[in-house]
């Protein structure tokens, strides 16, 4: 009888708990399995998104290939508009602008550029404003080439900014600035950056003077 007892109280205050948090409790664990079954979802879903994406992007690449630039444009703009938030959107707007750049259709590349500039991260915005000075640039508009370098360009990239502005300013005839524009970028890029060799022939050409190795590189190259 005792036991029987105990078991009632316990029963009774387990009652007036439930009674008190029950739907408390009840909230919170719909709360937390909604949560969890949201984010199984969206995980799902940017997976999904993540393989469509790479699927239509391969195909650009074929096109982009076979030189079919209005195949490409139109697979750019079919990966923007499904998979704007997706890297492959940045990639095939830089993708397409290249393709548009080779056919001379310069409206088009900056265009595609200016995508980049708006809606990528910044790393590819940084990298679609280099190519956006360099279209400018074809097109003679060299303050706008300018201000494409002067803002929203991540330090990693300062060599290539200073190389663009040596383009720039040579293009203007300014060969003093030119000549340490390209010293600027030779100093800011790696020994071992495949584009510098460009960079000290253009310097080179305007009667520069490249710097010497670094003490690293040249112990590398005597070894």
């Amino acid at each position: 009888m005792a036991y029987d007892h105990e078991e009632q109280e316990q029963l009774a205050t387990l009652q007036d708990f439930w009674k008190k948090w029950g739907n408390l409790i009840m909230t919170v664990l719909i709360l937390v399995f909604g949560a969890y079954a949201a984010y199984n979802y969206y995980n799902y879903y940017q997976r999904k998104q993540a393989v469509e994406a790479s699927v239509l992007y391969d195909q650009l690449q074929a096109s982009l290939a076979t030189k079919d630039n209005a195949k490409v444009q139109r697979m750019a703009a079919d990966v923007q508009s499904k998979y704007k938030s997706s890297a492959y959107a940045q990639m095939a707007a830089l993708a397409a602008a290249k393709s548009a750049f080779d056919i001379n259709d310069l409206k088009t590349a900056k265009a595609q550029l200016q995508w980049v500039i708006d809606n990528g991260n910044d790393e590819y915005k940084s990298l679609a404003r280099i190519r956006l000075s360099g279209v400018l640039l074809d097109e003679k508009a060299y303050d706008a080439a300018m201000q494409q370098l002067g803002t929203g360009i991540l330090p990693q990239f300062a060599g290539a900014v200073s190389d663009r502005k040596g383009d720039i300013l040579v293009a203007q005839n300014k060969i003093a600035e030119a000549r340490a524009a390209y010293l600027a970028a030779l100093n800011a890029m790696d020994d071992k950056n495949p584009g510098r060799q460009l960079v000290q022939l253009k310097l080179e050409a305007i009667g520069g003077t490249a710097p010497a190795p670094k003490a690293g590189a040249a112990a590398a190259a005597a070894a």
